[in-house]
């Protein structure tokens, strides 16, 4: 059997974010918070010099296509609830 591997790419908006600085520290916190919780790989994958966006890239492998799904369904979950940013747009691919 071949391992399924779960891709989510979200867009973020960082609306109190006034600097790179303050952008980061949101993103490095929410970041480790979806690794942490989720067992996830994690990292910023565009709009690296803007200080309002963020595009992360989160990716997850199971033997089950379904448990790919349902583990970056909850990352999204979580992304969409979280205080400093606001989920804009996002793409949930198993392959």
């Amino acid at each position: 059997m071949a391992a399924s591997v779960g891709v989510l790419q979200i867009e973020l908006l960082i609306p109190g974010s006034s600097s790179l600085k303050d952008k980061r520290s949101v993103l490095r916190s929410m970041k480790d918070r979806m690794r942490r919780n989720f067992n996830v790989a994690v990292a910023e994958v565009d709009n690296h010099d803007h200080w309002q966006i963020a595009t992360i890239g989160i990716v997850t492998v199971s033997a089950e296509a379904p448990f790919c799904e349902a583990q970056l369904r909850k990352v999204l979950e979580f992304a969409e609830t979280y205080r400093d940013a606001e989920v804009s747009d996002y793409q949930l691919e198993v392959l």
